[in-house]
């Protein structure tokens, strides 16, 4: 099992996913990143550029969930669930 973590500004993406009802679907994403990050499906990619190194998975057509992977402390960083293309 993998440990979270949440940056500030996913906190506060946690907080516009509630009231935009995409809560459920975000939950089972982050179920599923914690038993394995690697996991499909559902499908993720990894991104480049600005964030590279980080993995995005669709919450729904406009918003991700957008995670770093730290291999050696079995966490994950949880960047942002709303758009990352703001």
């Amino acid at each position: 099992m993998w440990q979270l973590f949440f940056t500030k500004q996913a906190t506060k993406d946690a907080r516009k996913l509630a009231s935009a009802s995409l809560k459920p679907k975000a939950q089972i994403l982050l179920d599923i990143i914690q038993n394995n990050p690697y996991q499909t499906p559902p499908p993720y990619e990894k991104l480049v550029g600005d964030l590279s190194g980080a993995y995005s998975r669709r919450i729904n057509i406009k918003h991700r969930l957008v995670y770093q992977v730290l291999d050696e402390e079995m966490a994950i960083k949880i960047l942002r669930m709303w758009t990352h293309y703001d």
